[in-house]
């Protein structure tokens, strides 16, 4: 390593046409100009103060790479960054869902390219993702063969990943933090996103803890407090059955295939509280459809869709078990005759697939989110005024779920009847649903008004 004492330090810098690493800091290195961005001036001061530091007591800084050895990626016996990220997601892929690898690799994406040393020849950051996200980030029977500059890319951040070990230091985990806290584009990530990346973060450095590697997890000791996501259902998301009723009646008239193949689906997730991916796996042989009264739904496989590089099947769609359910276990929902009565409809008009599918395309096919969001947009423009349609009012197909569990509950259904027949716990219910338990306000005020008469 060529190694110098010639450093001089210059102030941090502020590039106001920028969104993100608007501030630099600026340094020479035997007169070789170095620099480094950052997004806050808080981040930049703390790398410049470590560097002035470093200087004060007397440290070599490395010519190539403008840091002092105290700051380099020191030799190790332990993984860097990228390669215990590999055996982490490697490690999970067998009993994970396709959606959850690709919820792991998302968060990897923000974390690798931040845990890397200032090595020279750093690569457009959407180059280096698509090789990480492609090729490092898979099975080795799946991944794809790299470009010439996808594979500079990866050789470069195999050399740069820092030490897993350095997430020991607040310094590096504040970074890590950091790199989850903004989007690809550099805007600020919403609430739920971070929060799942965090999670990430913490479950693998929980098996690190597991390794031997730290003793504790150092996640734990820092004071960083997360951006309060909303975990509650938005009432104004949730139309009354007439609303509902509207809606389901005009997607028939979207298109000329799409919407006739799809009102079935609607109609399962608003009267029988079905999430879409467990409609779309819905099988005749799950159905009791007598001719009058209420039938059955024993529901026990979802067909969630996912980018085909996490499936296990290498389609967009794949047949898993129930969220949140062990293997085989099923959920038992009683439905009203008029669902009784579109499924049987939708059978006699469109038949099953051949594996007994009741939704499917006209090749047996699975129709995609975006299929669904189409139509259902269509439908909420057809069916609702336009100042409802700017409105959230049941802006997507997800919100008649919610729309036929809130009605459940204020119809006085027990909390552990609609929990059993929606799949949640009765916990989840009720904090997801509390500001959809409306009609009940009369009632308690007076209740109310009779304790302060007495």
């Amino acid at each position: 390593m060529n190694t110098t004492y010639d450093v001089k330090f210059g102030e941090i810098q502020q590039r106001p046409d920028r969104k993100t690493a608007a501030f630099i800091v600026r340094w020479t290195v035997a007169r070789r100009p170095k620099s480094k961005s950052f997004r806050t001036k808080g981040l930049a001061s703390s790398f410049l103060s470590d560097l002035r530091q470093a200087a004060r007591l007397g440290e070599a800084f490395d010519v190539a790479t403008g840091l002092p050895a105290s700051m380099l990626a020191p030799e190790s016996s332990g993984p860097s960054f990228l390669e215990f990220a590999q055996s982490y997601v490697l490690g999970r892929w067998r009993s994970s869902a396709a959606r959850t690898r690709e919820t792991d690799a998302y968060a990897l994406l923000s974390l690798i390219p931040a845990l890397a040393a200032e090595v020279p020849g750093r690569p457009d950051a959407m180059i280096l993702r698509e090789a990480l996200r492609a090729h490092a980030l898979l099975p080795a029977d799946r991944r794809a063969d790299l470009g010439s500059v996808q594979a500079v890319a990866l050789h470069w951040a195999e050399k740069a990943s820092l030490p897993l070990s350095a997430l020991g230091e607040a310094r590096v985990l504040r970074m890590a933090l950091d790199a989850i806290s903004v989007t690809f584009a550099g805007k600020e990530a919403g609430a739920n996103t971070v929060r799942r990346k965090r999670a990430i973060l913490h479950h693998l450095l929980e098996q690190a803890v597991e390794q031997k590697v730290f003793t504790s997890n150092p996640l734990n000791e820092i004071k960083w407090a997360p951006p309060r996501a909303v975990t509650v259902v938005d009432p104004r998301t949730v139309v009354n059955p007439a609303q509902a009723k509207k809606l389901l009646d005009a997607v028939p008239k979207v298109g000329r295939k799409r919407g006739p193949r799809l009102k079935a689906l609607f109609a399962c997730v608003y009267y029988a509280a079905l999430r879409p991916e467990e409609a779309a796996d819905l099988r005749l042989n799950d159905c009791t459809l007598p001719r009058s009264g209420w039938g059955q739904i024993i529901l026990e496989r979802a067909r969630p869709q996912a980018t085909k590089r996490w499936t296990n099947s290498g389609e967009t769609h794949e047949s898993r078990s129930l969220k949140h359910r062990a293997h085989k276990e099923t959920r038992e929902i009683p439905i009203p005759p008029v669902l009784v009565a579109i499924l049987r409809e939708h059978i006699e008009t469109y038949g099953t697939a051949k594996d007994g599918r009741l939704f499917r395309t006209a090749s047996d096919g699975s129709y995609s989110s975006s299929a669904h969001s189409y139509v259902w947009q269509e439908a909420r423009k057809l069916a609702l005024t336009p100042a409802q349609v700017e409105s959230s009012l049941a802006a997507r197909p997800y919100d008649l779920r919610h729309a036929a569990v809130s009605l459940w509950l204020n119809a006085g259904v027990p909390a552990t009847e609609v929990a059993k027949r929606a799949g949640h716990s009765v916990d989840v219910l009720l904090r997801v649903y509390a500001k959809c338990l409306d009609g009940q306000q009369d009632h308690i005020n007076g209740k109310i008004n009779s304790a302060l008469d007495e």
